[in-house]
């Protein structure tokens, strides 16, 4: 049994060393291949004095580079912290600086990136570049080694030093946003994801023939099942351009042409492609799986979804990135009932994961209709926020039902309520996203799924104003179906029909789109910022 995530790529190297790995753009990686570029990278980050437990960043867009990356750092004993290449250089620089990250894998194209971050502050002094173009001239400050393709080729591909890593060593760093406006890092172990991966290949019954898309960035964690799940199944990682998801008729076309078995993405995406991607016109043949997480799926959006590909099974996954996924939960026929407004349940907790929920009294959640902030224990939680005991302390706690003996549980912030069923979680909404007007406790995703619930909104997000009177005012956000034509006064009638009045939208703006982070997810921090700055105009 494999205890680290390296293993599994060495153990499916050994069974299928000829199967294609990775798939990109027409270009196939076969696992043997894999297995000693990755060698090689370890190797040379071994010779850049990586020791252990070091941090090492990951400044590539996704590319065999990419998966390259994350294993030959792992075998050399390192943490990789990726990178987000859309990010601002302040944001990079500052993520390097509190990691301590003092080797970057990097590529020529990235040079003019690799610039910006260089001005501020880090302590990086070596740079590996993983393509085989030479800089045209020296592009990086004087103290940063550069250490280029062709000598990290050169090197042996037998394995690398071993490190002695054990299941409780990290194995990555993903940063998230942080409630100060600076990135936290969630720590997570070799065991932690490994928890959540052997109950996934089980869970959906992976094996070599499945060929599951990529298309999560590596500093967001849905791409963990991408690649980890996939590689210890010895099934085929197919690598999604990054330039499909702005194209959804180009990434629907894809999905078929690439014969995808499982395919694995936030909701936003798979809207897109419902609404842009003619998705009648392909053949899905192949795809026996879907999987999707991240954000809530509007349920009209996830019936026509199911509707015109009905053979597949379709799960939805839930867990913040400090678990990874922790609960899940089958789409089954009677969740897509015509009526039916409510967004699916999040499910129960996955093997080897224990959730639970408390009141706002501090007592167990265990009947149906009850309001509770979800836990979660077991080996899935993190290791905490990389060098910030304070937030660590704030949401890593003692387990608040048991005196025995130490055991950290997360406090999720999410609130849930058990389903009529009183087996399956429902989530009620996230505890920030619950706010207070005119003396009224309010979901805003409730209003959202009134929203959508009109067959004219094809995008809705509401957000809360701070109102010195009221406490907070709300406004809304729309994106409209092609050719649809919809007033604020009429959307306004519309959700009134489903939403108490106190819980209508005092403003609605229509746009073209809404604003999409890195990951495709809505880009709430966005909105609110434009919906203040529409109140300080109007008032």
């Amino acid at each position: 049994m494999a205890y680290t995530l390296t293993q599994l790529l060495t153990i499916s190297a050994r069974r299928f060393p000829d199967r294609q790995a990775l798939r990109l753009n027409g270009a196939a990686m076969t696992y043997e291949e894999l297995e000693r570029g990755s060698n090689r990278i370890a190797r040379a980050l071994q010779g850049a004095g990586v020791q252990p437990g070091d941090r090492v960043g990951i400044y590539v867009h996704k590319s065999f580079a990419s998966v390259l990356s994350v294993f030959g750092i792992m075998k050399a004993g390192g943490v990789y912290v990726p990178l987000d290449p859309k990010s601002p250089a302040n944001r990079l620089a500052y993520i390097l600086s509190n990691c301590g990250v003092q080797v970057l894998l990097s590529a020529t194209s990235k040079m003019a990136g690799l610039k910006a971050i260089f001005s501020e502050e880090v302590p990086v002094h070596t740079v590996l570049l993983l393509d085989e173009e030479k800089p045209l001239e020296p592009p990086l400050p004087g103290r940063v080694r550069l250490v280029t393709w062709p000598q990290i080729a050169a090197l042996d591909a037998g394995p690398p030093l071993d490190p002695g890593l054990v299941e409780t060593d990290l194995a990555y760093i993903l940063y998230t946003s942080g409630s100060t406006g600076e990135p936290k890092g969630v720590m997570i172990a070799h065991r932690t994801i490994l928890t959540f991966i052997d109950w996934a290949v089980e869970a959906f019954a992976m094996t070599e023939q499945d060929r599951v898309t990529s298309h999560a960035p590596l500093h967001f964690d849905l791409s963990t099942f991408d690649i980890y799940a996939t590689i210890k199944a010895g099934g085929t990682v197919v690598l999604v351009p990054e330039t499909l998801s702005i194209f959804p008729y180009r990434l629907a076309k894809f999905l078929a042409e690439e014969s995808v078995t499982i395919t694995y993405m936030v909701p936003s995406i798979f809207s897109l492609m419902l609404n842009y991607g003619k998705l009648e016109e392909h053949d899905y043949a192949s795809l026996r799986t879907v999987l999707f997480a991240g954000e809530v799926f509007p349920i009209k959006y996830l019936r026509r979804l199911v509707s015109l590909i009905p053979h597949p099974k379709y799960y939805n996954l839930y867990g913040p990135t400090e678990t990874n996924v922790c609960t899940y939960y089958q789409v089954m026929p009677q969740d897509l009932d015509p009526e039916e407004t409510r967004p699916v349940p999040i499910g129960v907790a996955c093997k080897n994961t224990a959730v639970f929920a408390r009141d706002e009294h501090g007592s167990l959640v265990d009947a149906p209709g009850v309001e509770g902030e979800l836990w979660v224990r077991g080996p899935c939680v993190a290791q905490g926020y990389w060098a910030d005991p304070v937030k660590t302390g704030e949401r890593f706690l003692q387990h608040p039902f048991n005196p025995h003996y130490g055991e950290m549980v997360y406090r999720t912030g999410d609130m849930v309520m058990l389903d009529e069923d009183g087996v399956n979680w429902r989530f009620v909404g996230r505890r920030d996203h619950m706010v207070k007007s005119r003396g009224y406790r309010i979901e805003l995703g409730e209003i959202e799924a009134a929203m959508y619930s009109n067959p004219a909104v094809k995008e809705a997000a509401v957000v809360a104003v701070p109102d010195p009177v009221i406490s907070n005012r709300l406004s809304a956000f729309t994106v409209l179906q092609d050719g649809a034509a919809l007033s604020a006064a009429e959307l306004k009638a519309h959700c009134a029909r489903h939403v108490p009045a106190y819980m209508v939208p005092e403003t609605i703006e229509f746009l073209e789109g809404l604003p999409k982070t890195s990951t495709g997810k809505i880009n709430r921090p966005a909105l609110q910022m434009r919906a203040q700055d529409n109140s300080v105009q109007e008032s």
